[in-house]
């Protein structure tokens, strides 16, 4: 067995187990379905839909729908819970609404850009060896459950209180987190739109005050659900704060800045004009501009 084989099947049972746990930890004071946690029945669900379009997206060889389905599950996953779910309150139909938005929002926006790209660089190798693809495609599953398990647990726990004080401290950081999001997404798509920039690095609206605005956004929206859910957890169900931990681990140490970061240095690292912004802009959180 070769090595790259070898690591895929770690990584897989990986995933699996990882998830197995959390979907354990969650469905502590769970409403049941018939005899089966709800929470159970999302955490299981967002691996299922994934590898249903895995099968044709391997035949294929194809990324296409990669992120699509990945914001398709986050919104059947939430919907299954809210029909599922009993006594909904306003936290859990507040919460699963923030969830929809959200997924709908940057699901369009990442299928748009891979229309208009054609390919998303990252499964250049990967799609070509179906288990390395079925990892991928595995660990979207666990990334749709591990991000939005303090959600669910909102949503599929038994335990219900009012809004109060803090519940409304995390919509308000959602809503920021949100928004900082969209507009710096909006930002450089219509940086990239401009012919005149191209081949060129953002350094305007939110890009000046930090270089990933976007991720700083998404960390303290999936940190909003996070606060929301915390006058409800109980028991077990305090391991679904790992919501937000994983966002920001994931963004900041695996997929997210390391990669970038290293794209950007080897195509502008040279340029004073971009040593110049790397001096000055923070990486993730945002400050003024020093100039």
């Amino acid at each position: 067995m070769s090595d790259q084989k070898r690591r895929s099947i770690i990584g897989i049972t990986a995933s699996i187990a990882i998830g197995a746990l959390v979907i354990l930890a969650g469905s502590d004071g769970s409403t049941q379905a018939g005899s089966i946690a709800v929470f159970a029945i999302c955490g299981a669900l967002a691996y299922l839909i994934n590898w249903i379009v895995f099968i044709p997206s391997n035949a294929a060889k194809t990324e296409m729908y990669y992120d699509l389905t990945g914001s398709t599950t986050y919104i059947t996953v939430t919907v299954v819970a809210l029909l599922l779910s009993s006594d909904l309150d306003a936290r859990a139909i507040i919460v699963g609404a923030m969830v929809v938005v959200w997924a709908l929002r940057l699901g369009s926006f990442l299928f748009r850009r891979i229309r208009k790209d054609g390919k998303d660089g990252r499964f250049d190798q990967i799609k070509t060896d179906a288990l390395r693809f079925f990892m991928a495609w595995s660990l979207q599953g666990l990334w749709v459950l591990l991000t939005m398990a303090a959600a669910l647990a909102i949503i599929t726990g038994t335990e219900r209180q009012s809004l109060g004080v803090v519940g409304v401290l995390g919509i308000l950081v959602w809503v920021a987190g949100f928004a900082i999001e969209v507009v710096a997404d909006r930002q450089k798509s219509e940086f990239k739109t401009d012919s005149a920039n191209a081949g060129r690095f953002i350094t305007t609206g939110l890009w000046a005050w930090s270089r990933h605005p976007n991720y700083f956004g998404e960390i303290v929206l999936w940190t909003g659900i996070a606060i929301m859910a915390l006058p409800v957890l109980s028991g077990w169900r305090w391991v679904t704060l790992i919501s937000p931990v994983f966002v920001t681990v994931l963004l900041t140490r695996v997929s997210g800045l390391p990669m970038l970061e290293r794209r950007a240095q080897e195509r502008w690292g040279d340029e004073p004009a971009f040593q110049d912004y790397t001096a000055n802009t923070p990486v993730l959180i945002p400050r003024p501009p020093r100039r």
